[in-house]
């Protein structure tokens, strides 16, 4: 089965050393039941907390340490397009046999996600259980919010400086399913930097995301005082887990984002 780059990946034959440096995926990993066979991770990877306490941790996931993954001798590096920078990445494969790259870039993009795992770690019984989860899930939302008006919002993930998504990322494909349409913003970057008051007299809502950066109240009320404004676009802050986290995450995800788009949406 092909990974996100092309590279075909046979199941495994015997047991599996797995380091994962997507926060969202080990997540998956465990939910596939190979915690097992989890022998590494990133800072960021916090989920199942109980379980993954007890893995050694390598650094972010934008500079892991080479040496430390060296030591852990992986058969199988899972890494994402936006996650982990390619040089990084490159250069793991001078001594990792097997990396997994992964880019998943809309909702039914789980379901290959889920695949693809499922079939390299001979956990195909799981993946299809997360399978109808998800769809089950997904469609649910879609009953929950196909009624409901659509709002332009814009989608802050950064403070100091201020830096939103662009319409081709897995979290806008996300938002976008439950008729939050994420604005363009005319700019080449995935992630690019704005001035908030440029946009926001053209959207619905400002969303901001609790993660990367951790948005608080407080920061609902000083984009209130910067952009002085009063009514529309409305301010709201959204679970940046449940947008922006694939894999077995997205189940609860669209839970969430069901009550969540009926809450404010009444408010």
């Amino acid at each position: 089965m092909l990974d996100a780059v092309g590279i075909n990946h046979d199941p495994v034959s015997g047991s599996a050393r797995i380091v994962s440096v997507v926060p969202s995926i080990t997540e998956l990993l465990f939910d596939l039941q190979l915690g097992e066979s989890l022998v590494g991770r990133t800072g960021f990877c916090f989920h199942p907390k109980a379980e993954v306490k007890h893995l050694p941790k390598l650094g972010g996931t934008k500079d892991f340490d080479l040496d430390k993954l060296r030591v852990l001798q992986p058969t199988h590096l899972i890494v994402n397009v936006d996650e982990n920078p390619k040089t990084l990445v490159d250069s793991a494969r001078e001594f990792v046999p097997n990396i997994v790259v992964t880019h998943p870039m809309g909702p039914y993009d789980n379901v290959s996600l889920y695949q693809l795992m499922g079939h390299i770690f001979n956990r195909q019984t799981q993946a299809q259980q997360l399978t109808d989860d998800f769809l089950s899930s997904y469609r649910a939302a879609m009953t929950q919010t196909n009624h409901l008006a659509q709002e332009r919002v814009l989608y802050i993930i950064w403070k100091k400086p201020w830096m939103t998504i662009s319409r081709d990322t897995y979290i806008a494909r996300i938002l976008r399913s439950v008729g939050f349409n994420q604005i363009e913003t005319n700019m080449n970057e995935r992630y690019p930097e704005i001035n908030i008051e440029n946009y926001s007299g053209n959207v619905d809502r400002i969303l901001l995301s609790t993660e990367p950066f951790a948005f608080r109240n407080r920061d609902v009320d000083e984009i209130k005082a910067q952009v002085q404004i009063s009514g529309k676009p409305l301010i709201s802050l959204i679970d940046g887990e449940m947008t922006s986290w694939y894999g077995s995450r997205a189940i609860l995800g669209y839970e969430y984002l069901a009550s969540y788009r009926q809450k404010i949406t009444t408010n």
